[in-house]
């Protein structure tokens, strides 16, 4: 799936596309918008639109893509006041977004405003062909030589498909939203189990023990003592880590 996000801000943009590029998705990156507009022409599948653009108004420029296009568009603003978000959807929007947001949001967001379009959300574009069972789709993630695609909740490991239990597919899934980063227990415990899991926290090690088996090395997740778990591709270096 093919984005056009209109953004001046680098450091809002480079995140941003890396994130989304973890997903599956491809992120064409414009700083104005008068090249928002001249790239619209080329009919990307959704529209990330900045409002606060350093050469036109965010608005005029929603009302420009509007009249010539049906994409859908999502306003991501550091604007939060009730009347933008009016304005915004009157003119043509599809949502809004407040700033900051988190990519599982925007994501969501994504997916909602895709499914009302009657537009697939991770549809692979660009060819007729139908997409090899092991290859990754626009919907997958790809960390070397593994596939994630949480549209299928299917994993492939080297062109084999994985065999993973649901939460042991949450767990991996969760893991896998930021590769290298360090999610402590109470964070996966919340987010994969529940907040108000009762259980022997002892759950998680079991989880954790048999993703590292089914993924033929202990390396996939690295333990970081004391804190938590992270999620990295063996041989990539990662700091302070261990398999344990």
């Amino acid at each position: 799936m093919r984005l056009l996000l209109i953004e001046d801000d680098d450091r809002i943009a480079g995140p941003l596309t890396e994130g989304l590029g973890r997903y599956g998705f491809t992120v064409d990156h414009v700083r104005t918008g008068a090249a928002g507009l001249a790239d619209a022409v080329a009919a990307p599948d959704l529209v990330l639109l900045d409002l606060g653009l350093p050469d036109m108004d965010g608005l005029d420029v929603c009302r420009s893509l509007r009249t010539r296009s049906a994409v859908p568009i999502i306003m991501i603003t550091a604007r939060g006041d009730e009347a933008d978000r009016i304005v915004g959807l009157e003119l043509g929007a599809d949502d809004y977004l407040a700033k900051p947001f988190g990519v599982r949001e925007l994501i969501a967001r994504i997916r909602a405003v895709t499914r009302r379009a009657g537009a697939p959300a991770y549809a692979p574009t660009g060819t007729s062909e139908a997409p090899d069972a092991h290859q990754p789709t626009s919907g997958a993630q790809v960390l070397g030589p593994l596939t994630l695609n949480r549209r299928t909740r299917e994993v492939h490991l080297g062109g084999g498909e994985v065999a993973l239990t649901p939460r042991e597919f949450d767990l991996l899934a969760h893991l896998a939203e930021d590769p290298g980063t360090v999610y402590s227990r109470q964070q996966i415990m919340d987010t994969v189990w529940d907040p108000h899991f009762f259980g022997p926290t002892k759950t998680l090690d079991a989880h954790v023990a048999a993703l590292r088996r089914k993924l033929g090395d202990p390396g996939w997740i690295t333990t970081a003592r004391g804190v938590g778990f992270r999620l990295t591709v063996p041989g990539e270096p990662a700091s302070g880590e261990a398999a344990g």
